[in-house]
């Protein structure tokens, strides 16, 4: 069985002085890094980088043409690598993603990237109901505190909280040091 990294939107709007600013985004963009490094020296064939394109202004960050929607350089991609633009939190909608996965024999993903209650989530959801087996590597995921009403949920528990869920049936979740030892 093939397995693939998948980097979900690890791009510079996210990071300090960006349009949509996380809760510590250099480690886990740093995590990432490591994640990235094995995969390029065990499985450099296997390497797929996502990259949020806004379709529309009304997003306010990812928007075409800014330094924001730039992948960030703690994981740019190297030349043989793969790059898929996408429009949606999933990043299987509407994109090639599936395909090339399959054309490749690919039954595995491990999984990183931004944001853990958005494109995580949808990504990781999205995989295994394609028939993909998925590895959500949770350190080497960021997101931000949310809102409903006059209620705050801060950036940790929000990460906690998706991750629990999705650890329940859908990824095996481990952290980049459990990841890197077992492999």
């Amino acid at each position: 069985m093939s397995s693939a990294l998948i980097i979900v939107d690890i791009q510079n709007d996210y990071f300090p002085n960006g349009k949509m600013e996380l809760s510590n985004p250099e480690k886990a963009a740093a995590n990432a890094a490591k994640i990235l490094d094995w995969f390029r020296q065990n499985n450099k064939d296997n390497i797929f980088h996502i990259q949020h394109v806004a379709s529309s202004p009304e997003l306010g960050f990812f928007l075409p043409n800014t330094k924001g929607v730039e992948i960030n350089e703690a994981v740019l991609p190297l030349e043989h690598e793969s790059i898929i633009i996408k429009h949606f939190a999933n990043s299987f909608l509407k994109t090639e993603l599936e395909s090339k996965l399959k054309e490749k024999g690919v039954t595995k993903l491990v999984i990183v990237g931004m944001m853990t209650h958005m494109c995580i989530d949808a990504t990781v959801r999205a995989a295994v109901d394609l028939g993909f087996e998925a590895t959500l590597i949770e350190d080497a995921c960021a997101t931000r505190d949310l809102s409903y009403q006059d209620k705050v949920v801060p950036a940790e528990q929000v990460h906690y909280a998706f991750v629990s869920a999705l650890k329940s049936m859908y990824a095996n979740v481990i952290s980049t040091e459990d990841f890197l030892q077992q492999n």
